[in-house]
């Protein structure tokens, strides 16, 4: 049975894995998704700036194998 998909910060990230986690959630390319993000805090004057922290702080980690660069969950 397919289990559910869950939106969490991703493996390649830059900064705090926001962008990359909602790519990996969509299927769209990374570089896209932080094109997007910049353009939105350009013309939405810095707001984006406060969805991605709150982004950051309220999703969780990734669970399983890392398949790129960035913060790797602990080891159980």
């Amino acid at each position: 049975m397919n289990e559910p998909r869950r939106l969490t910060r991703g493996h390649a990230s830059m900064l705090g894995g926001v962008c990359s986690g909602v790519a990996e959630y969509t299927g769209a390319d990374v570089a896209i998704i932080r094109i997007i993000a910049v353009l939105l805090t350009v013309f939405g004057f810095g707001s984006m700036i406060i969805v991605y922290i709150v982004a950051w702080a309220i999703l969780p980690l990734p669970d399983g194998p890392s398949t790129g660069p960035g913060p790797q969950p602990p080891l159980t």
